[in-house]
């Protein structure tokens, strides 16, 4: 990664999850100026690493004033805000709209311009694309094939922000890569950060996290349908590499996937979470959720070590325990942010 080295960036979203964890790569190798542009709200200003070539602004990538602020003096971006995720996009499809499809509309029309930089990577989100079954999944390569029958407004909008992407490359020059996310998890998230979303979604984000945050509670672990479904599950170092590799060696106008290449129940990982978190409670079985009919799925990597030479590194178990380990020494941090929406949700003290 030396070629960053000296290099100037824009993050949008970078106090989030993924954002703070790639912040902290670019730092570690060399960037001479960060700049941070988050609204925070599904992320904690504390998640900002504390460093003089970090420039923070808490606003909006869509905020017009801000927008007509930026300067022609960055060689990279990466375009990571989003309104987080399926079931708050459910609740309040016109804020996913505002949050998630805007965003990257307005970012690419201030950006057209920008003869100087070298890359804008896009994170796309693998669920978009990913086929809809309950069956024998397959590996999803990175096609253009995408299906009209969504499950949620975040999937639609992830999708015309990689059609902006492309329109852009093709119409105006701009050096965009997509990278496709599948399930990312490690140490840095929060429950519970940010401002509140309308739904249990807000503290209950994402599967790992509630996971290893009721273990290590002491609760049974939620399973919808029993844990049937599957998902690749990505370790955010390795994502964070990964958008690196899409900086420096994607092709403009291309689609990468940020995969571990491997297939796992939810019910297994609920499973290893107990184990390696001591946790006796066992799991607790819920019904299908009437919306999500994504089932199983997981990742490509083919292309990405092909082109970008990028493999994941972290094996599942070694990335539940840096997280398990994270969150131990972090619980009082998770327990602030998820106390801020204890008034509306039961079951966050």
């Amino acid at each position: 990664m030396s070629a960053f080295a000296h290099a100037r960036f824009l993050v949008t979203g970078g106090a989030g999850f993924v954002g703070s964890n790639l912040v902290k790569l670019l730092l570690a190798e060399g960037a001479s100026f960060v700049h941070i542009v988050d609204n925070l709200l599904s992320a904690e200003r504390a998640s900002v690493p504390a460093d003089s070539r970090v420039r923070f602004t808490e606003a909006s990538i869509a905020d017009d004033t801000l927008l007509s602020s930026l300067k022609e003096e960055y060689d990279y971006v990466f375009h990571l805000s989003t309104y987080h995720g399926n079931q708050s996009s459910i609740h309040d499809p016109l804020a996913d709209h505002q949050n998630n499809t805007l965003t990257t509309l307005k970012l690419y029309e201030r950006l057209r311009g920008f003869g100087r930089l070298k890359k804008i990577v896009y994170s796309a989100a693998g669920c978009s694309v990913a086929e809809k079954t309950f069956g024998a999944a397959e590996a999803t390569e990175e096609t253009d094939v995408v299906s009209l029958w969504m499950d949620s407004p975040y999937s639609m909008s992830k999708v015309f922000g990689e059609f902006y992407s492309t329109y852009y490359f093709k119409q105006h020059g701009l050096p965009t890569v997509r990278a496709r996310f599948q399930n990312v998890y490690g140490p840095g998230e929060i429950l519970g950060a940010g401002r509140w979303r309308g739904t249990p979604a807000t503290v209950w984000r994402n599967v790992t996290p509630t996971f290893v945050w009721k273990a290590l509670q002491g609760e049974p672990l939620p399973l919808e349908n029993e844990g049937v479904a599957t998902r690749d599950f990505i370790y955010v170092d390795d994502v964070a590499t990964g958008l690196a590799c899409c900086a420096l060696r994607g092709k403009a106008g291309q689609v990468y996937n940020l995969a571990s290449g491997r297939e796992t129940s939810i019910r297994e990982l609920a499973e290893r979470i107990n184990a390696l978190a001591g946790n006796p409670a066992g799991v607790h079985l819920l019904p299908k959720r009437a919306w999500d009919n994504s089932g199983k799925r997981y990742g490509s990597t083919a292309k990405s070590e092909r082109e970008l030479g990028f493999r994941a590194g972290v094996a599942l178990d070694a990335g539940l325990r840096q997280t398990i380990d994270w969150t131990k020494a972090n619980v009082a941090v998770i327990r602030a942010a998820m106390q801020k929406h204890a008034g509306r949700l039961p079951g966050t003290g």
